[in-house]
């Protein structure tokens, strides 16, 4: 398999790699222009329609609340890379890495806006009753390109074995023995029976669960991390204009980065892992906004505009401070991800903060992969319709990988990783040439929604 593996480190080389990325950026550059800064104009509506619409319920077509759709989809981004993605990059390219993986999540807002709404807008009822959308349906529906479609429905199932599942599990049960010395198997066994008890209600049980979970967790990180920087405001001045002045010149020189990585690292890591991190422009999310209850594709779209500003602009930027604040990251130079942020909140905290962390990571890791199945249920019925004993053995199959993973480890998972994050980043290929294609759409949908909420027809 030597060669297989080596086939794989090359194509991830190019979707992740310097070209790749500027057209992820890029494209969201290019619909943020085409839109009129969706990011801005929208930021107060974008909290008004999601903190004060947390319980409401509407009669609007869909499956599940437009906040429990976006719940859902931040379970599946909120992972083990806001934690252990940020503190690599930052190991690899320098404080530098955190302008540009801020920079990539401002114009990843756009991007997400922008396939929400059209995954809304080409949705399809299926005879279940379960709203499906996504990068096929739109593919099939708006360009007529079926063999593309599939082609991405595959490497959806493909990736969400790896990095929704498998390597998600073994985050869970590494983090618990950790901090609670528990046995990787037993821990396997609770999160596969766990999960197994989600996914069996459907997309209703996903999002009930979500909806409560990622909250929950996302509050508990975010004000362990507040904790560590509030007790260090002190260096935060020069810490902020170390990551500035590293994001533009040649950090080797300067205190607190790696010597010999330039701009360029820094520029790479910094939008490859936001990217990564809010999956902006990969097609994912789109899937489960589908099922959202709402009155128009733009309304929901919104939810994705603030899915990107948690999940980036808020917890991958206080992992970040947290890792840089704490002097960890010249302290420990043999040191990268989540053994950073480790080490960071020890220094804060003592053993408690490895139990702040070990809680956040498995937290994470559970929730990315009840969104994940979603994805890949999601794709598994644009291949096969709505058929039962494809869904009742997918789902078995799901729980056995993460027993798999959870006990599981080395080089092979290593291996599953690396190969997962291929086909992740494959995903946005087909995925950018539908943002490309159908920008017009967009921008039509957008005027409409201006339209009608300037004449009262919407709220």
């Amino acid at each position: 398999m030597k060669w297989f593996w080596q086939l794989n480190s090359l194509l991830n080389s190019f979707v992740w790699g310097p070209w790749m990325l500027t057209l992820l950026v890029g494209t969201g550059i290019w619909l943020t222009c085409v839109l009129g800064f969706p990011q801005i104009r929208y930021f107060g509506l974008m909290f008004k329609e999601v903190l004060g619409n947390i319980r409401k319920k509407n009669s609007n077509k869909g499956n599940i609340s437009s906040f429990a759709a976006m719940a859902t989809a931040l379970a599946a981004t909120v992972g083990t890379g806001n934690i252990a993605g940020v503190a690599t990059a930052l190991h690899l390219g320098g404080p530098g890495a955190l302008v540009w993986m801020v920079f990539s999540a401002i114009f990843g807002m756009t991007t997400k806006f922008s396939e929400i709404i059209l995954s809304v807008h080409y949705r399809e009822q299926d005879k279940d009753g379960n709203f499906r959308g996504g990068t096929m349906h739109i593919l099939e529906k708006a360009l007529g390109w079926k063999c593309l479609a599939t082609i991405f429905a595959v490497l959806t199932i493909l990736a969400s074995f790896g990095i929704g599942n498998m390597v998600q599990s073994n985050s869970v049960a590494e983090g618990l023995s950790m901090g609670f010395n528990l046995p990787n198997l037993w821990t396997g066994i609770a999160i596969a029976l766990l999960v197994g008890l989600v996914v069996w209600g459907g997309i209703t049980s996903i999002a009930s669960v979500t909806t409560y979970l990622v909250p929950i967790m996302a509050l508990f990180y975010i004000v362990g991390s507040m904790i560590v920087v509030f007790m260090h405001l002190d260096v935060i001045p020069a810490t902020l204009a170390n990551v500035f002045k590293a994001a533009f010149s040649d950090p080797s020189a300067l205190p607190g980065a790696l010597a010999g990585w330039g701009v360029k690292v820094a520029i790479t890591r910094g939008i490859s892992r936001g990217v990564f991190s809010n999956e902006a422009g990969l097609g994912s999310a789109p899937m489960v906004h589908s099922a959202a209850q709402t009155d128009h594709p733009v309304r929901q779209g919104l939810y994705g505009l603030f899915e990107v500003f948690v999940d980036t602009i808020v917890i991958c930027n206080l992992s970040a401070l947290v890792v840089m604040l704490t002097g960890v990251l010249t302290s420990c130079p043999d040191l990268t991800g989540a053994q950073l942020v480790l080490i960071a909140f020890d220094t804060a905290f003592g053993d408690f903060g490895v139990y702040i962390l070990a809680i956040s990571i498995s937290l994470f890791a559970l929730s990315t992969i009840l969104g994940w199945y979603w994805y890949a249920e999601t794709a598994l019925a644009y291949l096969f319709g709505n058929n039962k004993i494809v869904f009742s053995f997918f789902k078995i199959l799901w729980c056995v990988l993460i027993l798999c993973g959870a006990i599981g480890g080395g080089e092979l998972l290593t291996n599953f990783w690396d190969l997962s994050d291929t086909l992740n980043g494959m995903m946005s290929i087909p995925n950018l040439i539908c943002l490309l294609f159908l920008t017009a759409k967009v921008r039509s949908l957008v005027k409409d929604f201006d339209a009608k909420r300037k004449t009262g027809e919407l709220l």
